[in-house]
């Protein structure tokens, strides 16, 4: 290159290395000769980098170097728009979903929901068709579309387990609907460990209350839920829950399909069959009835607070026969109709409060007292079936705390409720047998999977 500048460097440069190098070289084979190579080694390369340095250095400061010649191109490069069309429709529509909350009023959940439209909510409080939306059930879903506005387009409210409120917007006028729900089923497979109790197991595995109890009532006839449960027990169980096809929303849980539960080193398991009568039972893998004609218990958790036989009276502190077991639980806690019967009584008994009286085949009575009230439909003359909500837990007449008490009469004698034999339920019939035996076989193989399977899956 002619550049001055360049040429400066360059002589500078080879006028430097020629008094460095020369005597560095000379320097070093004295070194060499005097074995002293590491020391040598390490010199050299110290000396040889100083006028490295140095010349990038000469190269950093140059203050006459110029680089105004060095060529620069603009690229310039067209981007294409998207042309604009005046009449072209850019409404965009917003979907929200939120859960009733306790306190909620309508207004506030249309806030959540972003809904700012004065004609939607005068119409929700004036439609005779759209009352269900003011009763508002904490967990259920409101699904609502709005336009950029705020502008009600639809609303969805799933009140019940197969009711849904809808309500469309047309023009400047709006439309409310009630319709059914018909459920879609998933199975759920599930599996736990007791460490405290089964619903803290089910807890646990995320395994909804009604679920965990018909696992209660399945295993009843061979595990006492009150005292047989040992830390480490395992159970795995199969069942359905039912969910809106259209919104996904889920609606309730199914039944329990099949199960299995481990307790004390034995296995014990259950399968439903439904008969062509469309009667549901659960049957072991060889047809046996795992149901008994009665119950052991009339409720799903709960411990003996006092057993059967004699006692002191805890109000009148005098010793008196106790003919019930009396069941200790929360109020309001479910009463089950522990077998088939007839209702021969409901109402107040004197001390014992409110009272379900229920006649039995083979001249068997049982009664339920301290109730806090009656379930629906229950009134004298009523038949009801064994598991069936009779009343709930209270603590009404002489009571001196929320509690059950439960008799068994034979002929008018009173037994002890968990002593007494209770007889198993009929097997499944012969003519039902080979099919029922192929569907035992499939879920059972689905069950022996589960025993070392996540807490939860879905199908």
């Amino acid at each position: 290159m002619d550049h001055p500048a360049y040429q400066r460097t360059v002589q500078t440069l080879r006028a430097f290395l020629t008094r460095i190098v020369t005597p560095t070289t000379m320097y070093a084979r004295r070194l060499l000769q005097r074995a002293e190579v590491r020391r040598a080694a390490i010199s050299v390369l110290v000396l040889f980098a100083l006028p490295v340095f140095g010349v990038l250095t000469a190269f950093g400061v140059a203050s006459d170097t110029q680089l105004n010649s060095v060529p620069r191109v603009d690229v310039v490069q067209p981007v294409p728009l998207p042309t604009f069309d005046e009449h072209a429709d850019n409404a965009a529509l917003f979907r929200n979903a939120d859960r009733v909350q306790r306190g909620d009023s309508v207004a506030s959940l249309l806030q959540r929901l972003s809904v700012n439209d004065r004609a939607a909510f005068e119409f929700l409080r004036k439609s005779k068709d759209a009352r269900s939306i003011f009763q508002l059930r904490p967990g259920r879903t409101v699904q609502a579309v709005t336009d950029e506005d705020g502008k009600l387009q639809t609303l969805t409210y799933i009140h019940s387990a197969d009711k849904l409120l809808e309500v469309t917007r047309r023009g400047d006028t709006f439309n409310a609907v009630e319709r059914g729900i018909t459920p879609k089923v998933q199975m759920a497979y599930k599996t736990g460990t007791i460490r405290t109790s089964l619903y803290g197991a089910t807890d646990a595995a995320n395994i909804p209350d009604a679920i965990a109890n018909q696992i209660a009532r399945i295993f009843s006839t061979d595990i006492d839920f009150h005292v047989d449960l040992r830390t480490g027990d395992r159970f795995s169980v199969t069942y359905e829950m039912l969910f809106d096809p259209a919104s996904g929303e889920y609606l309730r849980p199914g039944r329990v399909v099949s199960a299995e539960f481990s307790n004390k080193g034995k296995t014990f398991q259950a399968f439903l069959f439904t008969d062509s009568d469309g009667s549901d039972g659960y049957y072991a893998d060889d047809g046996s009835n795992r149901a008994k004609s009665f119950l052991r218990s009339p409720l799903a958790f709960s411990r003996v607070s006092s057993g059967f036989g004699g006692r002191i009276h805890p109000i009148f502190r005098q010793w008196r026969a106790h003919t019930g077991v009396d069941f200790a639980a929360p109020r309001g806690t479910p009463t089950w109709a522990t077998a088939d019967g007839i209702v021969e009584f409901a109402g107040v008994k004197g001390g014992y409060g409110n009272v379900v009286e229920i006649r039995h085949s083979g001249s068997i009575v049982t009664l339920y007292a301290h109730l806090s009230g009656f379930a629906s439909g229950i009134r004298k003359g009523v038949r009801v079936s064994q598991g069936q909500t009779i009343g709930y837990v209270g603590s009404t007449g002489f009571a001196t705390g929320p509690h059950l008490h439960y008799e068994f009469k034979i002929a008018g004698q009173h037994q002890d409720p968990m002593r007494v034999a209770l007889p198993k339920a009929e097997p499944l019939p012969a003519k039902y047998l080979a099919q029922f035996k192929q569907i035992a076989s499939t879920h059972s193989e689905k069950l022996a999977l589960l025993k070392d399977a996540l807490p939860a899956r879905f199908e």
